[in-house]
């Protein structure tokens, strides 16, 4: 059973130039030490370490807000080790973040989120991280640290680009120039020059937003911008990007999204997929137009390029 989830892989970079310096009893004795103690601030902030691996740790959190938190005590921790060591100075650590679905099989832990926290550690720069914007999104704002938005990457097996945050944790970080909420409106992607709208209703609500808001978040959890209160609908259900001139809806969900267009009968259903929002029409989430108890959104285009089928 896939369980929403927070996947922490923080690595230890410099290792193999320790063995180099120090020799291979007294670089393995460091490296197992710093391990051991990355396991630790995993498990004091309700995280579980998954396993090991050579000079990595990998650790899952049901709680998004206490992964960022544990990163966070983790690099202000090492950075204090590094003050206070001549050893630990010859190491860093780097750290990727990501939230998703995660199957547990025998201890161990699968799935998209696994891969791409593995992918952002790749990324990631010495004492820095990375974090998808589902993760930041979860965690919420927190005192404890910042978030600077870096933009729409790509990353190595993903076919999509993804929105990608770093997370500040040195407490002397000027917050002026961060971005302190994830939620908050960023501004339209670059290139994207010719601006459109989409209003959304359904009972009791109606939103709209133009291209400069993007991304929104469709989902259950309350930090969601569109907070949809239904049980058959994710946490993150779905997420509503400007692209190329257009509105693009993106599944991001357990049970699927299905969408119709106008008049037509037949829904377009997506798992895991995207299609284009055109005209007018509506969404319905967890569950298909049939079931006479779906939540469904209404939606309609102007502006841009996305109002003709």
């Amino acid at each position: 059973m896939s369980v929403l989830s927070t996947v922490v892989f923080a690595d230890i970079s410099g290792s193999t130039s320790l063995y180099e310096t120090l020799g291979n009893e007294r670089a393995t004795a460091a490296i197992t030490q710093l391990t051991h103690w990355i396991c630790e601030t995993v498990e004091e902030h309700q995280g579980r370490v998954v396993k090991t691996l050579g000079d990595g740790v990998l650790g899952v959190f049901a709680d998004a807000a206490c992964a960022i938190a544990a990163t966070a005590a983790m690099l202000r921790g090492h950075d204090d080790r590094l003050s206070h060591s001549a050893q630990a100075r010859r190491m860093d650590i780097r750290v990727g973040v990501a939230s998703g679905e995660v199957v547990d099989v025998d201890g161990d832990c699968y799935g998209e989120a696994v891969n791409v926290a593995s992918r952002l550690c790749e990324r990631a720069g010495p004492a820095e991280i990375w974090a998808t914007e589902a993760a930041v999104l979860l965690a919420g704002a927190t005192a404890e640290v910042w978030y600077r938005k870096l933009g729409m990457m790509e990353i190595r097996g993903k076919a999509e680009m993804l929105v990608l945050y770093q997370v500040e944790w040195r407490e002397d970080e000027e917050p002026d120039s961060q971005t302190m909420q994830a939620t908050l409106p960023g501004p339209a992607l670059r290139g994207d020059t010719v601006l459109g709208q989409i209003q959304f209703s359904w009972p009791g609500s109606e939103l709209s937003f133009t291209s400069a808001d993007g991304p929104v978040h469709v989902g259950r959890a309350t930090k969601a911008r569109m907070c949809i209160n239904d049980p058959r609908v994710s946490r993150l259900h779905a997420r509503i990007d400007w692209r190329n001139g257009g509105f693009v809806l993106t599944d991001m969900s357990s049970f699927g999204t299905w969408v119709r267009f106008g008049d037509s009968e037949t829904p377009v259903q997506l798992r895991r997929d995207a299609c284009m929002l055109h005209g007018a029409g509506q969404i319905a989430l967890g569950v298909p137009f049939q079931e006479a108890s779906a939540t469904v959104l209404h939606f309609q285009v102007s502006g841009g390029g996305a109002q003709t089928a």
